[in-house]
Formats: C-alpha cells, sequence, structure tokens
C-alpha cells in the first residue's frame, strides 16, 4: 500500500484531532475543550442568526488570540447540522452547509475549507464516495466563556457534537 504525501497529512490531523475529541466515531457523542472547540466556536459563530452582533464580535476577537475583550457573558455557539464537501476530482470544490433550526448557510471556499480542516481537527470521521470527501455532525453546541479564557489556563471552551448526520 503506498501512501500519498496529501495522504499522510490527512492521517496526522486526523490523529491529531482525535487525541481532543472523546469518541469522536460515528453515532458516539464526542467532546473537544480548548483550543479545537475555541476554532469550532470560532468559524460556526460568524454564521449562526442565533448569536448577537457583540457575542460574535467577542468570539471572533478571542478566535484571533484577543482574551481582553470587554464582553463578560459565557457565549453558546449551536448548529443544528454541519455537513461539509471537497473533491479529489474537481478540486476547487469546498463546500459546507451549516444548519440553525429551519435556515440553512451554504459556504464555499476558504470559509467551508476553514469549517472541513476545523472539523477535522476536532476529529470528526471522515467519509467519501466516487471523488467526494465528507464530513458532518449535529447538535453541536459550544461554550466559550471569555472570563476563564482570560485565564489563560486552556479552559474556557468547550463543544459537544454528535458525529456523522
Amino acid at each position: 500500500m503506498k501512501l500519498t504525501m496529501s495522504a499522510c497529512l490527512a492521517c496526522g490531523i486526523l490523529v491529531a484531532g482525535a487525541s481532543h475529541a472523546a469518541g469522536a466515531s460515528g453515532g458516539t457523542p464526542a467532546k473537544v475543550s480548548g483550543s479545537t472547540a475555541l476554532a469550532l466556536a470560532g468559524v460556526i459563530a460568524p454564521l449562526s442568526p442565533e448569536l448577537s452582533g457583540a457575542e460574535k464580535k467577542a468570539v471572533a476577537m478571542l478566535f484571533a488570540a484577543n482574551s481582553d475583550i470587554p464582553y463578560k457573558k459565557p457565549i453558546v455557539v449551536t448548529a443544528d447540522r454541519i455537513v461539509c464537501r471537497t473533491s479529489n476530482v474537481d478540486i476547487t470544490l469546498r463546500s459546507c452547509e451549516v444548519t440553525f433550526g429551519k435556515k440553512v448557510r451554504t459556504v464555499n471556499g476558504s470559509t467551508a475549507n476553514e469549517i472541513f480542516a476545523t472539523e477535522a481537527l476536532a476529529g470528526i470521521p471522515p467519509d467519501g464516495a466516487a471523488g467526494s470527501n465528507f464530513e458532518s455532525l449535529t447538535r453541536l453546541s459550544c461554550t466559550i466563556d471569555p472570563n476563564a479564557i482570560r485565564q489563560k489556563d486552556g479552559s474556557g471552551a468547550d463543544c459537544t457534537f454528535q458525529p456523522g448526520n
């Protein structure tokens, strides 16, 4: 069996991500915390119709390494379903559908790539079919606590989700 450089890189990302996830196999609820949870919340928060402008700004500032923010209350970032797709045939294809209740946001390009890569980091197992790569999760709920993050002790960001659709 011959592994390509990109296959080795993908395996490394998944192995690294899996160390942050508890039970990220299909059907088993998973939890991530710390920097991986902040990253997951950070890529989903800008798309959420449920967050206020102040909450979106606070998450963006925290994700950009600025913990000195005026926002003090915990922020809960949720999504009902996230499905991302890339292709190894049409290498320009990168898309994600993020569902918030009855609202579905479709993103492409670099935004979709960020979500896809962050899902891999969080240990979401990939699935593939005929030139396509999929990653999906349901019931995402991330709690971001700016006061805990300010302590710089690794706490303040936790996410739970169900891998797969």
